[in-house]
């Protein structure tokens, strides 16, 4: 019971949340070749997919002030997270996610759309869901892209932060092996944000220039972006622990 592996269970919490919202969907096509959802059901999915999304954001950061505490302050690192505080970053970082998504779903709610509509993943996203609408979706565009920034944007900057800390802090460690094994800490943490990072960069850019791609491609990398970091994390800190 340490800090570490209270954010570990919220990492895995998020991850299984994220699965078990894209399930149904994916079955439904994969399996059973139902490929009709209601508007309703595809809201409330596209909401708790871009909730937990942004929750493991979050947890990926607190994972790295986490590790900068442990290294930079170890003697003060269980006054610094005590239980309390641990609790608290995980009840701000749900509220955030919560709050933040839940006007973009209310702005979709509110567009005209066709009564038949063609969707490009197993899964509803909002970046996706916007394109069906025959109304203005000018303010849906804009708060949609407000979220990203405000959440994986600032996160993703904010990681780095932690990151040059620890580093000039490793760097003033006179031995080598003590070097190293501080880094080493640091490693599972690095390789999930990567796994978290990268599907999610690769898909914006594909959607941003590869308009002439197959939509194969585009499917894919939504699938990676989604399913990927859910398999991922466990194999990696288990590897570690």
């Amino acid at each position: 019971h340490q800090p570490m592996y209270y954010l570990l269970s919220m990492l895995a919490l998020t991850d299984l949340g994220l699965s078990t919202t894209t399930l149904p969907t994916m079955f439904s096509v994969f399996w059973f070749h139902a490929r009709e959802v209601s508007f309703n059901a595809c809201l409330v999915q596209m909401y708790f997919i871009h909730v937990f999304s942004i929750i493991e954001s979050a947890v990926l950061l607190a994972m790295a002030f986490d590790r900068f505490v442990a290294i930079r302050q170890p003697l003060r690192y269980a006054t610094i997270l005590t239980n309390g505080v641990v609790i608290g970053i995980g009840l701000a970082i749900a509220a955030r996610a919560l709050a933040l998504v839940f006007p973009a779903s209310f702005l979709l709610k509110r567009l005209q759309y066709r009564p038949v509509n063609i969707l490009s993943y197993p899964f509803c996203l909002h970046q996706d869901l916007i394109k069906t609408t025959v109304s203005s979706r000018r303010v849906s565009s804009i708060y949609g892209l407000m979220v990203v920034i405000c959440s994986m944007g600032l996160d993703s900057v904010l990681l780095l932060l932690p990151y040059v800390l620890i580093l000039g802090t490793v760097l003033s460690i006179a031995s080598k092996t003590e070097r190293i094994k501080a880094l080493n800490t640091c490693i599972s943490h690095i390789c999930a944000v990567l796994t978290f990072y990268t599907p999610m960069i690769g898909l914006s850019m594909i959607r941003r220039y590869g308009q002439n791609a197959s939509p194969i491609v585009h499917v894919l990398m939504a699938n990676i972006y989604l399913l990927v970091p859910p398999l991922m994390n466990p194999v990696i800190y288990r590897m570690r622990t």
